[in-house]
């Protein structure tokens, strides 16, 4: 058996591989909380554009969302709410976007299939959940309907934490949520915003 002694070479080396792995030029540690710097980063669309935090933080109030995988039930419910309360949302100067480890091209089909109106990014390797903190895990398969009624089944490359974010203008984390209810999240986001602006 294994003396506690002769384990910490490799768990140093593990924690080095994951402090790594998570680490970026604008943040020192994976776990990210409310007050922290939210991290810069660049993710393609489900138009395969790229899509750069820093040309939207700053601007307003900015709703990263990182979920499991599209065409998933809850994952479905919580794009639906999302959709469903985007006036108030942009009234109350809000920015939406999805964040999952599903490709562009599934994005656009779920994107357009739920007739969503905002933006899905892809995070196929999991390296902006990362930096967040988020837990990411192995792939998975989903089967859903396209716009057209049409049965698709999809495979994502990664399977990310449903974590709920708020950037704030000043470009720092103001609301974390590690225990999402998928349905009630868009509305606890407009509560959380409009309680802020009030004070």
């Amino acid at each position: 058996m294994s003396s506690p002694a002769s384990c910490a070479p490799a768990l140093a080396l593990a924690a080095g591989l994951l402090l790594a792995a998570g680490a970026g030029a604008d943040e020192k540690k994976a776990e990210l909380n409310v007050g922290d710097p939210a991290p810069v980063f660049q993710l393609p669309d489900e138009r395969g554009s790229s899509w750069s935090s820093s040309d939207h933080v700053g601007q307003r109030w900015v709703v990263i969302y990182f979920y499991p995988g599209d065409f998933t039930p809850g994952c479905t419910a919580q794009a639906n709410a999302f959709r469903d309360a985007m006036n108030k949302l942009t009234e109350l100067g809000v920015e939406v976007v999805g964040v999952s480890g599903d490709s562009v091209r599934t994005h656009e089909l779920f994107r357009k299939a739920q007739k969503l109106n905002f933006t899905l990014l892809s995070d196929e390797d999991g390296a902006v959940a990362k930096r967040f903190g988020v837990p990411f895990g192995p792939g998975g398969k989903a089967r859903g309907k396209d716009a057209d009624g049409k049965v698709v089944e999809i495979e994502r490359a990664g399977t990310a934490a449903r974590w709920t974010f708020v950037i704030g203008k000043d470009g720092k984390v103001a609301y974390k949520n590690t225990k999402v209810n998928p349905a009630a999240d868009a509305k606890a986001i407009t509560e959380f915003v409009g309680g802020a602006k009030e004070k």
